[in-house]
């Protein structure tokens, strides 16, 4: 094998671009592993707030039917006075 000992520094080469690309490949999973974690913890999140609004939406005050019936009440309390009044 007198390939192997005319370019030694060849084999160190691929031996340093192996540990480079392995290396690279480390910190690719880790951050793929890092943002599905932050996918998840995003999503628990939306689905907590999306509960709360619809908790709020069902507990505030339906403003126009309140005005709608409060309307009501004042025409009705009209028309009797009127009536009552001839």
């Amino acid at each position: 094998m007198t390939a192997d000992q005319e370019h030694p520094v060849v084999q160190e080469e691929l031996a340093e671009l192996r540990r480079r690309l392995d290396v690279a490949y480390a910190k690719v999973e880790g951050g793929l592993a890092l943002l599905s974690h932050r996918t998840k913890e995003t999503a628990k999140e939306l689905d907590e707030l999306n509960s709360r609004l619809v908790s709020l939406e069902h507990a505030r005050w339906p403003l126009p039917s309140l005005a709608a019936l409060t309307a009501v009440g004042s025409l009705v309390v009209t028309v009797w006075q009127a009536v009552s009044a001839r």
